[in-house]
């Protein structure tokens, strides 16, 4: 009997090492993978004060659609013979919503990774648990710096664009070679997002050329319905240049309230995120072309928006996947670009992880990245190794001009290797 016992136990482990699916077999040690499927999720503002941002999953999904329908050049269709199933939750851009909403995405829905989710307090509140299920948090829809500098606490946990500070550093940058020794005024969101913009901004001016020129320097809350208050003191501190680091509807809000209040700065500068042409009409259908006109931002992805990229292959790919996976949708709008970028560079990372992909291959895949994105600026490079784990670090300046941006100069290197 004890023979028997032992034979019969040698027979399960044995085919638990050779049956696909068995016990500890490769379906099982990785969630969210299939021999035909693997699964992916997020959080997104879909609601609430950024919502804004509910093109960026939507571009995603176009694209992943796409990817799902192409064969590959192995001839299969998906990736590596799987097809991309993407789930995506409203957290109301709700911290606290992200953390239930990413708790149900890995124990109920079992993602194989969570993938650009959005807002720096809802990864931040997200990331510990995520790095200890060691569930790749891959390419957030943020530009925080501690995604590109913790990784080494935490590992699993992977940016995509242009860190904020490195953004902010070019601002202040151009602020001192081109408007030296002008009066500065700052408006940032009064959180880990505003605040890295501001530091990057003052950094690059300097600390006694900050403190000397900055005569302004004015925070709001993400929920506030009203900027009037602080741009009533923007506009007594007698500042000619106005650095705006917000989000797209307060950014949109600063205009109106700016024009409304009669201040008039001699150059405005705003961040990426709220960057978009579409965001921008919508603030010259408040403040006025003339008001807006000459705005400073800086961008690292094409624009469908401007008229240059109509004949580009990537623009006239992205336009196909758009009226066919999401035809209600203003591929004009940036925002639903980026998503579509992002989504690419996702299936890069996917297919580098080997024909049977586990986290951790994953993971590895992200951290050894040299590729073009062509949804990219020409010359931007994908790119990590090493201590480098920033993916994107290449900017342009950009100049708008109703009803578009315009390139200016040459790409700028935000984290010089």
């Amino acid at each position: 009997m004890r023979k028997l016992v032992v034979l019969a136990t040698a027979l399960v482990a044995a085919l638990a090492l050779t049956v696909p699916g068995a016990i500890g077999g490769p379906e099982q040690s990785t969630p969210g993978v299939t021999a035909k499927t693997v699964t992916i999720g997020g959080t997104f503002p879909l609601t609430g004060p950024a919502a804004a941002y509910a093109p960026i999953p939507l571009g995603m999904r176009a694209y992943f659609s796409y990817i799902n329908a192409r064969r590959g050049p192995d001839g299969k269709r998906g990736v590596n013979g799987r097809q991309i199933i993407w789930k995506y939750y409203d957290d109301g851009y709700n911290p606290a919503n992200t953390v239930q909403l990413t708790r149900r995405l890995v124990e109920q829905d079992r993602v194989f990774a969570t993938v650009g989710q959005l807002g720096t307090e809802h990864n931040l509140a997200v990331r510990s648990y995520l790095n200890q299920q060691r569930v790749p948090q891959a390419l957030v829809s943020t530009g925080a710096s501690y995604w590109g500098l913790q990784y080494k606490e935490f590992p699993w946990t992977t940016g995509w664009q242009p860190d904020y500070i490195a953004e902010g550093r070019i601002y202040g940058a151009h602020i001192k070679a081109n408007q030296n020794g002008k009066k500065i005024a700052v408006l940032y969101q009064n959180d880990d997002y505003g605040k890295d913009y501001l530091f990057g901004v003052r950094s690059a001016l300097g600390k006694q050329y900050a403190d000397a020129n900055i005569v302004a320097e004015v925070p709001f809350e993400v929920t506030a319905t009203s900027l009037a208050s602080q741009m009533t003191r923007i506009r007594a501190s007698g500042a000619t240049i106005f650095v705006l680091l917000a989000t797209p509807t307060p950014t949109i809000r600063a205009y109106a309230t700016g024009r409304a209040l009669g201040f008039n700065p001699e150059q405005i500068y705003v961040n990426s995120v709220s960057a978009t042409a579409a965001f921008l009409n919508i603030a010259v259908a408040n403040a006025g072309a003339a008001y807006v006109n000459g705005s400073l931002s800086v961008a690292y992805l094409k624009d469908p928006a401007n008229p240059q990229w109509n004949n580009d292959a990537a623009m006239k790919l992205y336009r196909q996947v758009m009226a066919k996976y999401a035809p209600s949708a203003n591929a004009n709008d940036g925002l639903y670009l980026y998503g579509v970028a992002k989504a690419e560079t996702f299936v890069q990372a996917l297919t580098a992880a080997g024909k049977n992909p586990t986290r951790a291959s994953f993971q590895a895949a992200l951290n050894r990245m040299n590729s073009v994105n062509r949804f990219a600026l020409p010359g931007v490079r994908q790119k990590t190794g090493g201590k480098d784990r920033f993916i994107i670090s290449q900017m342009q300046l950009i100049r708008y001009q109703h009803p578009d941006w315009r390139l200016q100069g040459r790409l700028i290197e935000g984290r010089p290797r």
